[in-house]
């Protein structure tokens, strides 16, 4: 019996559950000489990946595009299994044993480490850290974080750097309308958190901030911007790059910053102050982070007309209490599947998984997401990214290019995680969580208050 039929769908399984599994889910089952069957699997209870564990929760207007991913998942073909672990719950051979394809958009676990003297003091932290903990994500939940510290010095500028930022900077009552999770509005109402650093490495005009989120933080009510005008002066590598690659994003984020440097000496309770040229040197104290050392740099163009920063020797000590790196996110290994350490990434053509031992692609074996390009973009990147996984699984396809499951039928893999006395987690009982979350935060006037415990979450659904 041919596969692709209503007899013999073809069965697809992602693993992860973020903007890119959703989006490669809608590409597959809209394809029309092709009949699938997609399963989506989440180590977590809860779907959307960084949708729900990464965007700021007072923005909430970006959430909305959970609608989308909730008409996705509303078709009789679509199913959802969460709580259900690659390596934990099923091998990858299990997969290969009911599928005859398999996406692994897993996104980027991970964060880069500024490989510094001090990086591992109390009081020194990854900025994902403390995303997820503001957040409510499981893994993060009870994280601690010294907040009875003044200064604090976040590295990196790109929008995490300013989520981070903004959270540390923003009034109580601000907060209090958004889906921050309760532990961390808590601690953060005792906050003595009252300056705030952001160092880049390079200058204004290679600042990965974008307009909106830069835009912001001169907005706060009760935290006062500053930016060095002498920051604002480009170098001639900068002037030279920008004549030649006009960028509507960068011009408007240079004119941004230029205003701020001109605003008189305000008064308000906290202060942001953004650096430049600054690359972190060591992280010093005895018991816990008293000071970090930068270095400042210069900038120049590379043969490859990219901008790099050198060190010029010159150094100086920042006090501080509480340290955030904030430098990009890195993919972690997955059982079964080869990994670039170095990129953090799963090698790949175009989405196929790539042997680097046999030099080819493997069948039926694909990647989309930040786990197959590395953390770049926004949500709506991962569109166009998923698009070109699907189009060439639906290639593979066509050319009878995929596995040949011993086990393909749609029950057969929930009588596999029900012997095993797995507790999977369907669609519509996330509904039914969303729905409780929802309820909960109405309570108190927030849009949800998330649970932040895998067993509170199962407990819930008993209930």
């Amino acid at each position: 019996m041919p596969v692709g039929t209503l007899e013999n769908p073809l069965r697809v399984a992602i693993i992860g559950s973020g903007p890119a599994g959703f989006y490669a889910a809608d590409f597959l089952l809209k394809q029309k000489n092709a009949v699938a069957e997609v399963d989506m699997f989440d180590r977590l209870p809860t779907p959307y990946g960084l949708v729900r564990g990464g965007v700021a929760p007072d923005h909430q207007k970006i959430k909305s595009v959970i609608k989308v991913y909730e008409r996705i998942a509303s078709s009789p073909n679509f199913r959802f299994y969460g709580n259900v672990e690659l390596g934990r719950d099923l091998s990858y051979e299990d997969f290969k044993n009911h599928y005859h394809q398999i996406i692994c958009a897993v996104g980027a676990q991970t964060d880069r480490r500024m490989g510094i003297e001090g990086e591992d003091l109390p009081g020194s932290h990854s900025a994902t850290d403390f995303v997820g903990w503001y957040n409510g994500h499981p893994d993060y939940r009870d994280l601690k974080f010294d907040l009875t510290q003044e200064k604090a010095i976040i590295i990196g500028n790109g929008n995490v750097a300013m989520d981070v930022a903004r959270i540390l900077a923003s009034s109580i009552e601000d907060l209090k309308k958004s889906d921050i999770a309760e532990h961390a509005l808590d601690a953060l109402r005792s906050s003595r958190v009252s300056e705030i650093y952001i160092v880049g490495r390079r200058g204004p005009s290679q600042s990965a901030f974008t307009n909106a989120e830069i835009k912001e933080l001169g907005e706060l009510p009760i935290t006062d911007i500053v930016v060095n005008p002498s920051d604002m002066i480009l170098d001639p590598a900068s002037e030279q790059f920008l004549s030649e690659h006009h960028d509507a994003g960068v011009e408007r984020n240079i004119d941004i910053l230029k205003e701020y440097s001109t605003r008189p000496k305000g008064n308000k309770s906290k202060k942001i102050i953004v650096r430049f040229l600054l690359s972190p040197k060591s992280i010093h104290g005895k018991d816990s982070v008293q000071s970090m050392v930068v270095e400042r740099n210069r900038l120049k163009m590379n043969p490859n007309g990219q901008i790099a920063a050198e060190g010029t020797g010159q150094t100086e000590i920042l006090p501080c209490g509480l340290v955030f790196r904030s430098i990009g996110y890195k993919g972690m290994p997955l059982q079964g599947l080869p990994f670039d350490d170095k990129k953090g990434v799963i090698p790949n053509l175009n989405g196929k998984v790539f042997d680097p031992e046999s030099k080819v692609t493997r069948v039926g074996e694909y990647v989309a997401g930040w786990i197959k390009r590395g953390p770049s973009g926004v949500i709506g990147t991962n569109k166009a990214d998923a698009l070109e996984t699907a189009n060439g699984m639906y290639e593979d396809f066509q050319n009878g290019k995929f596995l040949s499951p011993a086990s393909p039928n749609r029950n057969q893999i929930e009588q596999v995680l029900k012997l095993m006395a797995i507790r999977y987690v369907r669609f519509d009982e996330w509904m039914k969580l969303d729905q409780m979350e929802q309820a909960r935060g109405a309570a108190i006037g927030k849009p949800r208050e998330k649970f932040v415990k895998i067993s509170d979450m199962l407990d819930a659904l008993k209930s």
